[in-house]
């Protein structure tokens, strides 16, 4: 029976090891996964780093952005002379409504006074003319 017992200690000490064995191999397959996945994501930070640096040395002072800061300013240069030649055109076409209602308004005037200059004048011919065939 004693050795039965040691057979099956023998058994038992073989299956732990077969169990041991197994455990240790899924532990390193997970440690192959962990370290894979911890090798991309290593990879991902030094990308997002040289992004970050990129970004960076693009910064305000860069040749790039002073260009476009110029840019900028040339354009509301010209966007601020542009609004005073506009400023400086309803003011004239103002003027020249102004100027234009006073000529309608003598071109009216003069046109009711030679009307009445014709009423005038034909009045004052027809008396002439009935004055001058009733003196004969």
């Amino acid at each position: 029976m004693a050795a039965m017992k040691e057979d099956r200690g023998d058994l038992d000490l073989t299956r732990r090891i077969e169990e041991l064995d197994k455990s240790l191999s899924i532990a390193l397959e997970v440690n192959d996964k962990f370290q894979r996945e911890n090798k991309k994501l290593a990879d991902k930070v030094r990308v997002a780093e040289g992004e970050t640096s990129i970004v960076k040395g693009i910064g305000i002072n860069s040749p790039e952005m002073r260009a476009m800061k110029k840019s900028i300013e040339e354009k509301d240069e010209l966007i601020q002379e542009l609004r005073m030649r506009i400023r400086d055109m309803l003011l004239i076409s103002e003027q020249h409504r102004s100027i234009l209602g006073a000529e309608i308004t003598d071109r009216k005037r003069l046109e009711k006074e030679v009307k009445d200059l014709k009423v005038q004048m034909s009045e004052y011919l027809s008396v002439r003319t009935r004055g001058a065939g009733s003196v004969s």
